[in-house]
This record gives C-alpha cells, sequence and structure tokens, in this order.
C-alpha cells in the first residue's frame, strides 16, 4: 500500500513540474538545409528559458565546387555515374553555441524571432596542388591533395520560428559565419521537432 501510494505520488509531482517547465521554457532540435555561397546542412539542439532568452548547440557543414579547380577538370564516367558526389569539394564545417533573444510576433506564440550570435570552431578543407594526369574517359583527370586547417568563427543566425504546433514546426534561417580564412552567407529552411511552446488554452 505505502508503495503504491508513493508511486501515485511520484507520478503527480513528474507530472507536474513537467507541466510547470513546459509553462516556461522550451527544448527542441533543428535541422535545415542552406543555400548560400555554400551548400549545407546545420542540426542544433535548442533551449528556450522563459520564452524570453536561447542558447543552441550544434553543428553545420557546408561544401562547394572549389575556387581552385582547373577549367579542364572531369570527374570521368564513375564520377558523374555517382551524381559527384564523390568529386573534391571546398568543406566548411564548423560546431557552434550561440546565445539570443527571443522576440514573438504574433499573441498565439507560432511565429517568432529568435536572435541569436555566437562562435564556432571551424574547419575548413580544400584540395591543392592539381596535377592533370592522362587516363580513361571513366576517372578523373587530376590529382589533388587536401589542405585542412581549423579557425574560429563569429556566427549571426536571426531565425524565424514557426512553432505551428506544440511539437512541430518550420524554420526559416539567414546566417552569416565570418572567419579571418573564410565566410558563409546564405539562408537555410527547416524543421523544428519537441517541445516547442507552452499549451495554448
Amino acid at each position: 500500500m505505502k508503495r503504491t501510494l508513493f508511486i501515485f505520488l511520484f507520478i503527480i509531482s513528474f507530472n507536474w513540474v513537467n507541466a510547470q517547465f513546459a509553462d516556461r521554457n522550451a527544448i527542441y532540435t533543428t535541422g535545415e538545409i542552406n543555400f548560400g555561397n555554400y551548400l549545407g546542412v546545420d542540426f542544433n539542439l535548442n533551449y528556450v528559458l522563459d520564452e524570453r532568452y536561447s542558447m543552441k548547440v550544434g553543428y553545420s557543414g557546408h561544401i562547394r565546387k572549389p575556387k581552385t579547380q582547373p577549367e579542364n577538370y572531369t570527374s570521368g564516367l564513375i564520377g558523374a555515374l555517382l551524381l559527384n558526389l564523390a568529386n573534391p569539394h571546398d568543406e566548411l564545417e564548423n560546431y557552434q553555441i550561440l546565445v539570443g533573444k527571443i522576440y514573438p510576433m504574433n499573441n498565439k506564440g507560432t511565429i517568432r524571432a529568435n536572435v541569436s550570435v555566437g562562435l564556432g570552431y571551424t574547419t575548413i578543407r580544400e584540395p591543392r596542388n592539381w596535377q592533370f594526369v592522362s587516363g580513361s574517359f571513366l576517372t578523373e583527370n587530376y590529382t589533388y591533395e587536401y589542405s585542412r586547417y581549423n579557425t574560429v568563427s563569429f556566427i549571426i543566425n536571426p531565425k524565424i520560428e514557426f512553432p505551428i504546433l506544440r511539437f512541430y514546426g518550420f524554420t526559416f534561417s539567414p546566417m552569416l559565419q565570418i572567419s579571418k580564412d573564410r565566410t558563409y552567407y546564405g539562408v537555410g529552411l527547416g524543421q523544428m521537432i519537441g517541445l516547442l511552446r507552452k499549451r495554448i488554452n
């Protein structure tokens, strides 16, 4: 009997704490496809405190046609069959942490601006030392080597969020990543999943 009473009280307390948390906070994931001077993806874990302040940690990865690629480079038939996925690319990877401020844009809470800034640890990989080779039509006609280096980026990310449901929504996300070596600029379109906003009565 005591065990049953204890379990019952625990469940009631847990549900009360969970309800209190949900009424004041949000925690969710976002995933986006980015279009800009690079093409890429962005994944983040987001936390919103008291519907006013935000924090997120995440990863973004971007690629583009190499700026150093020779004009007569060809991937060969094999590369074409692989839809050029195995071709060389300039790559920009970023592990990031940002903090921000929430600005509600309607009374229902289904549109809000999440304006955040932060820092990222950035890895840049780019093909160098292109050497022409006279091979078959099946393979690439150049060899190359990748150079790799790391830097720190400053990130500005004024995201518009549409938590149309309590647990699902969409995002529109302009982004600027600035470092001494490379700059990314573009917009992202994606979705958000998790505890997005408090229940509307």
